[in-house]
């Protein structure tokens, strides 16, 4: 009789609800734990560069908690003009970006790391960056006021939940990977794990 060998523990390092659910859709049992670093861009760093850094960051801050397993770090940074969107913290920085970017198409690059606590070295991290291009609706400061007032969302890059109500102020979203905006590509995280040998498709894989 055949017998299926033992999951590699996953642990996805981040305190975001939504990144939880997300990768819960696959079904895979992980933990969660939160990474304990400085999130501040370096001097002249560029959004992508800034993005996948701190994934991989994050990834290995975990994975030293948690050997022979498999980390997940993602970080959001969005842009306009090349110029990093971070989150504004509070309800006049969030209104200063949804003005600012209104009408306007944002980018959000959102980075992937998957550390295998099993190999050492460069084959340890596999690394990606998940281009979303964002159009934000044209509305006037009342509406963006209102909104902001209902959904608070001033710990969110960007100053906007697509996941929430912000869909509302969206008028495009374009992106090879319908779940990067919401903080974790699940196409490109489920090919970094079947690289690493989870299964996926198993009769018993939540038992």
């Amino acid at each position: 009789m055949h017998q299926s060998r033992p999951l590699p523990r996953l642990v996805l390092g981040s305190s975001s609800v939504y990144r939880k659910e997300l990768l819960s859709r696959l079904g895979i049992p992980f933990d969660v734990a939160v990474p304990d670093i400085d999130e501040t861009p370096m001097p002249d760093e560029a959004p992508e560069a800034t993005a996948l850094r701190l994934a991989q960051a994050k990834a290995a801050a975990i994975a030293a908690k948690f050997p022979d397993a498999l980390v997940i770090g993602s970080d959001q940074v969005a842009t306009l003009d090349g110029e990093q969107i971070g989150k504004p913290g509070n309800h006049a920085k969030a209104m200063k970006q949804l003005q600012k970017m209104r009408g306007r198409r944002v980018i959000f690059h959102t980075a992937l790391c998957l550390f295998d606590g099993r190999k050492a070295g460069a084959d340890a991290v596999q690394l990606e960056n998940v281009q979303t291009f964002v159009t934000f609706r044209d509305l006037p400061d009342d509406e963006l006021d209102a909104y902001l007032k209902i959904e608070q969302p001033y710990d969110c890059a960007g100053s906007a939940r697509n996941e929430a109500l912000g869909i509302a102020i969206l008028e495009q979203i374009e992106s090879s990977d319908p779940t990067a905006l919401t903080g974790l590509p699940l196409i490109a995280l489920t090919t970094m794990l079947r690289r690493a040998g989870m299964p996926f498709f198993t009769q018993n894989l939540t038992k």
